[in-house]
């Protein structure tokens, strides 16, 4: 029997040593400013746990952390189940299913600094595409909390949903057809079909977007930074918002520590993700 090698794991090394200089360098150098008053590259006073302490113990930033989560929620609970949706609907068209998803990736290639001024072009009431429509069915836009938080989700949908579609129609075509000719043979309804056999199967795909999703809209800032930046009042104010305000204003170690912070946030959730997916999949 020929013994066990596994010096191939050495040819992994060029890509961790790049993966060492592009993200881990600078996240600890992040985090190192989180310790520190910076003033200028030379004036950096030492500070300890101070930045963390105020940050966890301020009422705006555990207000920030709840409107993050109900966005990244509300994504979630909203464009996922759309996403699988549209994408059961391309299952039908049989080889014109290509031109929806490519349809529905197209506006993902649009830059992401692009897209709030191109939504707030359309929804404008004298010169938009949808603006006059909106008007003669009697909606009136204006920037309160409600109409803000609608068109940031608006335009959150419209540019992410088609990375759900793609991933859930990957998944769904990939289920051998004698499983739903079984079912049908059975007399199973379309959501015994959709329970039983097509959801277990695209299980996978759908923890990736889970994932995706979660980590991009809970870090979400150039469209609410563009539409609203953080208004009405405090509507919209994310904790990327803050992370940003920080950043411009110079705060550089308050902004490390937030930052820091941050990072633990995600890493906590998908660590937590990372176990039930793992318990789900022993169970199963």
């Amino acid at each position: 029997m020929r013994p066990y090698d596994n010096r191939a794991w050495w040819l992994l090394l060029p890509a961790l040593g790049l993966l060492g200089v592009v993200g881990a360098l600078p996240l600890l150098t992040v985090i190192n400013y989180g310790f520190h008053d910076i003033f200028t590259v030379r004036d950096v006073h030492w500070v300890g746990l101070d930045w963390f302490t105020m940050i966890l113990q301020s009422d705006r930033f555990l207000a920030s952390f709840g409107r993050s989560l109900l966005f990244s929620a509300l994504v979630l609970s909203i464009q996922v189940p759309l996403g699988i949706a549209v994408a059961k609907l391309l299952l039908t068209c049989g080889r014109g299913a290509i031109w929806g998803l490519m349809l529905c990736a197209l506006p993902l290639v649009v830059p992401l600094n692009m897209i709030p001024m191109l939504w707030l072009g359309l929804i404008d009431a004298d010169t938009g595409l949808l603006g006059p429509g909106l008007a003669a069915v009697g909606f009136d836009y204006k920037f309160t909390a409600l109409h803000t938080w609608l068109l940031i989700l608006m335009v959150d949908t419209w540019h992410w949903l088609g990375l759900v579609v793609v991933l859930a129609y990957a998944g769904l075509s990939a289920i051998p057809s004698a499983y739903r000719q079984a079912a049908a043979i059975d007399g199973a309804s379309r959501w015994a079909v959709f329970r039983y056999i097509e959801l277990p199967r695209i299980s996978g795909a759908l923890a990736i977007v889970f994932l995706l999703r979660f980590v991009d809209s809970f870090m979400i800032y150039t469209e609410a930074f563009a539409i609203s930046a953080g208004g009405p009042g405090d509507a919209t104010r994310f904790l990327s918002i803050e992370l940003g305000e920080e950043i411009k204003g110079f705060s550089y170690g308050q902004a490390a520590a937030r930052a820091t912070l941050y990072f633990l946030l995600v890493l906590c959730v998908v660590w937590a993700f990372v176990v039930a997916v793992r318990r789900q999949e022993r169970e199963a």
